[in-house]
């Protein structure tokens, strides 16, 4: 993916420290009745649990939150089903994606006046036509040979040679969750969600940060979508950078003070 010149981007480096909690944010000082209803999607191989620092801080804020659980099927049919979440609630939204997650959200809020924010959290930010298979970025751990990264296994009703994927237990835990303690990581290897192929391999039908303003959280630790691509698709999107010195792709896992740092930015960007 081409490089752009970063124009119009705040840029800040946020120091990383070791699982640090996150703590409440202070409220923005907007009318509670004003306040956006923020909403999380996660990635592949993880479920909604993964927000639960967020969650717990934005709600001792005060913050209106939910997590929704994503299919993990197609992405056409993943943004579909938090399409249909978001038009069950009222008032202004800050949606919020990781990593694959980044691709529902910016095909979920595509044509939605409600929300005023994306929030990508060590992300993929796809173009129209683009797949999420295309942009984890050179030198990702996910580059190498399928047989060695995953356990792949057929689910029932899959179409196209779809097969269900696992991340294998060293890939997890040496590059996905790369600054969890190493007991943490395997846990969260043995509960996984399998994500479909059919997941990364379908292009994006929109791109909703050409009309929604956006925020990237980039940890520079993150083994799965290097950080050289998601820089290079933030400065296309125009999104307001942050760059967090360490971490790994579970950043919002080890680190939910700094991330729910930038959501905050974003909720207070909300008029």
């Amino acid at each position: 993916m081409p490089g752009l010149a970063l124009t119009g981007c705040a840029l800040l480096l946020v120091a990383g420290t070791a699982q640090a909690p996150a703590a409440a944010p202070s409220p923005c000082p907007t009318p509670a009745a004003g306040r956006p209803t923020v909403v999380l999607v996660h990635g592949a191989w993880a479920d909604t649990s993964s927000w639960n620092g967020e969650i717990k801080a934005l709600q001792r804020a005060g913050y209106d939150v939910r997590a929704v659980g994503n299919p993990l099927r197609g992405l056409t049919e993943d943004a579909r089903t938090v399409r249909d979440f978001l038009n069950g609630l009222t008032g202004p939204v800050v949606l919020v994606g990781h990593s694959y997650g980044g691709s529902v959200i910016t095909n979920a809020a595509a044509g939605d006046r409600d929300v005023k924010a994306l929030v990508y959290v060590d992300a993929a930010v796809p173009d129209v036509g683009e797949t999420t298979a295309q942009l984890s970025g050179a030198g990702s751990a996910l580059g190498g040979d399928p047989a060695t990264l995953y356990d792949r296994v057929p689910y029932s009703g899959a179409s196209g040679g779809a097969a269900d994927l696992y991340l294998k237990r060293q890939v997890f835990v040496r590059s996905f969750a790369s600054d969890l303690p190493r007991g943490k990581a395997l846990r969260l290897w043995a509960a996984q969600r399998a994500a479909s192929t059919a997941a990364f391999q379908t292009p994006s039908k929109a791109a909703a940060w050409k009309t929604i303003p956006s925020w990237s959280f980039i940890a520079t630790g993150d083994q799965i979508i290097v950080p050289a691509s998601q820089q290079a698709m933030a400065e296309r999107a125009g999104s307001r950078v942050t760059r967090f010195a360490g971490g790994s792709h579970l950043a919002l896992v080890s680190q939910p003070a700094a991330v729910t740092r930038v959501i905050q930015e974003a909720i207070c960007s909300v008029r």
